[in-house]
């Protein structure tokens, strides 16, 4: 207990006040923004046992020598449970006998179209120029994309993505997308990180501010694509064929989210911290690129999470062990809130739960993220699809 002594002695010390004021206001940031964005949100779809109707619709993939993936995945998108959808794969210049696998299939399923990159095609950005290439050779009104080497939950991801649409004004939806669980720290870390990620953005969606999606679980009209200019614009960019589309399209009444468990699209992870640094550092690139808005809004969060661990470490440091058991005990009370968020999320999505060590991620992440934001400059290895 804190004695009364012990209280005055605080309130009148400006530094006691002055770090208990920031680790609070730090506190107070975070509590909003775990319960107003990273949440899911809405009741589970049922939507593949109601009969409605359902527009048809073309599945885009683009494939760069993923023969492997492909004759992994493909069929699970050629087997699903919807009554009208093509499936358009784009080969871009595979070398890996992918084009003689999609002739192979084409020929065992009618809704199965392939076509291709032009050799020689000098771009910076081969993915934009291949799903330009797809959606233009689209027989219908919407387009749904994802990649080579991801597997849909169930055979009803199309029906649960497509179901969206019934929604008056909506002409995107922006779904899930996991990576395979397996063993080890990076895969562990590779999860946490989409899974907030993910959360934050679709949270963000659902509070009328969407700023992103990820290409492997998308969808959008085509007439939308055309309308607004396709990629014009982002074609200097190497990444950003679905964040920054995105990010220049969505409003607050044109995008919907969907997630649950049907609705999601799980992809293979990297299995070594070079290629993850790599992807993500692909991904960051783009991001200096967002709306103003946005980027305020992206910085505010890990700015509030630094500022509570500095507060937290300082108030012992610089304030004593009253202050300093103040200070840890609002920071444990935010840990709860975070603790439990994450993992409601994690258990209605089918992931693995997480316990501490979540506090190492916590710190980890923004760091590595803030690091690959100042060297980005830096680097010149061009950073291809």
């Amino acid at each position: 207990m804190l004695s009364i002594s012990s209280f005055l002695s605080i309130i009148n010390n400006p530094l006691a006040i002055t770090l208990l004021a920031i680790v609070g206001v730090a506190c107070i940031y975070q509590f909003y923004f775990y319960l107003r964005y990273i949440r899911i949100g809405g009741k589970v779809s049922t939507s593949h046992h109601e009969a409605q109707h359902l527009p048809a619709v073309s599945v885009v993939v683009c494939a760069h020598n993923e023969h492997t993936n492909l004759q992994d995945y493909l069929s699970l998108l050629l087997n699903q449970d919807y009554p009208c959808y093509e499936v358009i794969v784009v080969d871009d210049s595979s070398e890996d006998g992918s084009d003689l696998l999609l002739e192979r299939w084409s020929r065992q399923y009618n809704h199965l179209y392939h076509t291709f990159v032009p050799q020689g095609a000098r771009v910076l950005s081969n993915k934009k120029l291949a799903l330009t290439i797809g959606i233009k050779a689209a027989n219908h009104d919407y387009i749904l994309l994802t990649d080579a080497d991801c597997c849909p939950e169930s055979k009803y991801w199309i029906r649960e993505i497509m179901t969206s649409f019934a929604q008056e004004h909506t002409e995107i939806v922006i779904g899930f997308s996991p990576y395979f669980e397996k063993k080890g720290l990076l895969n562990r870390l590779i999860g946490y990180d989409t899974l907030f990620n993910g959360l934050q953005y679709m949270g963000m969606a659902r509070a009328g501010k969407p700023y992103m999606g990820v290409g492997r679980n998308l969808a959008y009209k085509r007439d939308t694509f055309f309308s607004t200019g396709g990629f014009k614009g982002l074609l200097s960019n190497r990444a950003g064929d679905d964040d920054l589309f995105v990010n220049r399209i969505a409003t607050r009444t044109n995008t919907t989210v969907v997630c649950n468990r049907d609705s999601l699209m799980w992809s293979v992870p990297k299995t070594t911290w070079r290629e993850w640094f790599y992807q993500k550092r692909r991904h960051l690139s783009v991001s200096p690129q967002y709306h103003t808005s946005s980027k305020i809004r992206l910085t505010l969060e890990p700015l509030s999470r630094g500022l509570l661990y500095a507060g937290v470490i300082s108030s012992f440091i610089f304030g004593g062990m009253e202050v300093g058991a103040i200070a840890l005990a609002l920071f444990l009370l935010r840990f709860l809130v975070q603790i439990i968020t994450i993992n409601i999320a994690a258990r209605r999505l089918g992931m693995r739960r997480y316990g501490i060590g979540l506090v190492g991620y916590d710190i980890i992440l923004p760091l590595i993220t803030l690091y690959m934001l100042i060297t980005q400059p830096f680097q010149k290895k061009p950073l291809y699809w």
